[in-house]
């Protein structure tokens, strides 16, 4: 089973799973964040300067808002390049909460 460091290379080494573009962070995008990681678990995210501008926010901030939105993990930010992490559910963890 490949390990929480496996994941965080693999995704840090590869393009960007989303985009935040001219129209910012808006809920289609979070959407797609969240679905992404539902299935993956780990997302790397690039915000363009449009999405900067737009915002009002820096870098980080657009990180962080959409990190506690979806409720995951920010694992870093490089540039106006982010990863978030959010461990996959397992079917037998979510019958015991259930």
């Amino acid at each position: 089973m490949p390990s929480y460091r496996d994941f965080i290379k693999r995704v840090t080494q590869g393009r960007a799973d989303v985009v935040i573009g001219k129209r910012g962070v808006v809920e289609e995008v979070l959407r797609e964040i969240d679905s992404r990681l539902k299935v993956k678990g780990v997302v790397k995210v690039r915000v363009l300067r449009s999405a900067l501008e737009v915002t009002g926010m820096d870098r980080r901030g657009i990180a962080v808002y959409v990190a506690e939105r979806l409720g995951a993990m920010l694992v870093d930010v490089r540039g106006r390049t982010f990863i978030l992490y959010k461990p996959k559910r397992s079917r037998f963890s979510s019958m015991m909460k259930g």
